[in-house]
């Protein structure tokens, strides 16, 4: 399907998930009133985290695989801890910079080489556009968790009728949502036009693959990690969100036949454990 392609159709299913969920349980399918102040946090949330974050996250899966793009995502955590200092004022441990030695020395294990050609310098072992891309989009998941947290604070703040806790998680991610589906739709729009987008939405087979990526990814995968950032701290969500690249090395291997050395699960291992003591120390 292609990125853009892909992306358009996952904001627009997950819109379509969200406004059911509401009429269920609210009665409207639209989410409650709230300020125009928190109305704009969230969806420059939805710009940073979706827009940008996910097409450079995508992006990498095509040029390096999903297991080195989720391995990257490690740095998300770090990302976002540095941004709620700036921003909400959450501490960071005096050992963080311990910790971010670790997190980049696991990372550094997995996809960097000896180059023979070279006298056996190290060299990276994958292509430095994947890289970039998976470093932009860690650095924008962790940065667009913070902005939905600031943006959930003055929703709830500003609600024009009482609602279930619960549920405000989800009714941020709808205008989120809205950010993607605009902006990943004018990317379509100069890059490469709609026809991808018509065939695919007439495609039994790309129609039911994005079902499936939206209900594990902004529908509830999404409202469940603000759900996570409503009840605890960004940094402590984003480290268990972190499991990721430890998770995602057996199914990488059985749909896509990717090779499993010791080597990358020593690394996905000491990112994840650098990431925890991030914020245990």
């Amino acid at each position: 399907m292609g990125n853009l392609t892909l992306n358009v159709m996952r904001m627009g299913i997950a819109l379509l998930f969200s406004m059911v969920l509401f009429l269920v349980m609210t009665g409207s399918p639209l989410p409650a009133g709230a300020s125009n102040e928190a109305y704009g946090w969230m969806l420059l949330s939805g710009l940073v985290g979706y827009v940008i974050g996910d097409y450079c996250l995508f992006q990498c899966y095509l040029i390096i695989g999903s297991r080195f793009g989720q391995l990257f995502m490690t740095l998300a955590p770090i990302t976002a801890a540095i941004m709620a200092w700036f921003t909400l004022g959450q501490r960071i441990a005096g050992g963080a910079i311990l910790a971010m030695v670790v997190t980049l020395a696991g990372i550094a294990i997995t996809v960097l080489g000896r180059d023979d050609a070279h006298h056996g310098r190290l060299s990276l072992e994958l292509p430095l556009n994947g890289v970039l891309f998976a470093i932009g989009a860690a650095v924008c998941q962790g940065v667009g968790l913070v902005l939905s947290k600031i943006g959930m604070n003055h929703y709830e703040a500003t609600l024009s009728t009482p609602t279930a806790p619960w549920i405000l998680p989800f009714f941020a991610n709808f205008f989120r949502c809205i950010a993607g589906l605009l902006g990943f739709a004018l990317l379509m729009r100069f890059k490469e036009g709609y026809r991808s987008l018509r065939q695919n939405i007439t495609d039994r087979v790309s129609m039911g693959v994005a079902t499936l990526t939206t209900i594990f990814g902004p529908f509830v995968g999404v409202g469940c990690s603000l759900l996570a950032v409503q009840y605890c701290s960004a940094g402590i969500a984003s480290t268990l969100m972190a499991l990721t690249p430890i998770i995602i090395i057996a199914p990488a291997h059985w749909l896509f036949g990717q090779r499993i050395s010791v080597k990358s699960v020593v690394g996905a291992v000491i990112s994840v454990v650098g990431v925890s003591l991030f914020f245990l120390l």
